[in-house]
């Protein structure tokens, strides 16, 4: 990430696909660009964890290894920032949620952060757009109704901690395909703050369907693509069974396709 806030998109062309962490939360706006820079002239991203591309951030040369943080307005926190400090000193930048300042990151990967619990990880079951054509190299090897993910190091599932959901209305592109969505959330997993309009009952994963990761893909004009799973908890899934299970398939299979150079194709409409 520090590369990346530095150098920009030419470090990344390097590549014709990268891959997330579990938890890319933090970035800078140097950061976010390139990324977007990248994918929009070709590139391929594997986002395989959750809450991701949130919080914008800031770094300076003057205090190498630190990021500053304002938790402006909305969205989770630990504390609440004093009158006047939603503005970060490195840069003079508003902080606080992409989301707030009309980047959010359902535009750059598909899904953004819909719930967080730390009790009990779900499991993925595959939806009709998994058996779209533009799908079928992620689901080589996997059974129509196979269940994805009930397993793993992160309290038991593929689904879990902190998990995003695919919105149109806050830029999921209109041709994204919503490939499968998570079940098996308790009612510990909670809708975050930024996505309740008003406090009521079914704010849980036993009662709230909103509670879910999708996991999506989408093609660029670039001839780029993006596949997001939308869960903090899916690489703890990766070991289970010395690496032989539908988790890591997938993995395998996006990522044998990103390294493939044939262009992606938008599709017609």
């Amino acid at each position: 990430d520090e590369d990346l806030h530095n150098e920009g998109v030419a470090l990344l062309e390097q590549y014709s696909a990268v891959v997330t962490g579990a938890h890319p939360e933090y970035y800078t706006t140097p950061m976010r660009d390139g990324l977007r820079s990248y994918l929009a002239r070709g590139g391929r991203m594997a986002y395989l964890g959750g809450n991701g591309f949130i919080w914008r951030c800031a770094m300076s040369d003057a205090m190498p290894g630190v990021i500053e943080l304002r938790r402006a307005e909305d969205g989770i926190r630990y504390r609440d920032e004093e009158p006047g400090e939603y503005y970060m000193e490195f840069n003079g930048e508003y902080g606080g949620l992409w989301r707030r300042l009309g980047l959010a990151p359902q535009a750059l990967c598909g899904v953004g952060t819909v719930a967080v619990g730390f009790d009990v990880s779900g499991y993925y079951i595959r939806k009709e757009a998994s058996f779209d054509a533009r799908a079928g190299f992620i689901f080589e090897g996997i059974g129509d109704d196979e269940v994805i993910g009930d397993f793993g190091y992160f309290a038991g599932g593929a689904s879990g901690t902190e998990i995003d959901a695919a919105d149109p209305m806050l830029g999921t592109p209109p041709h994204t395909l919503i490939l499968a969505s998570s079940e098996g959330h308790s009612a510990n997993t909670k809708i975050v703050p930024d996505e309740i309009g008003l406090n009521h009952a079914a704010l849980g994963g036993d009662l709230n369907p909103n509670v879910r990761a999708d996991m999506t893909f989408f093609e660029t004009p670039g001839g780029g693509a993006v596949f997001s799973v939308g869960s903090i908890a899916w690489p703890g899934s990766l070991p289970h069974n010395g690496y032989d299970n539908n988790v890591s398939r997938i993995c395998e299979n996006v990522l044998g396709r990103f390294v493939d150079d044939t262009p992606f194709a938008m599709p017609d409409g």
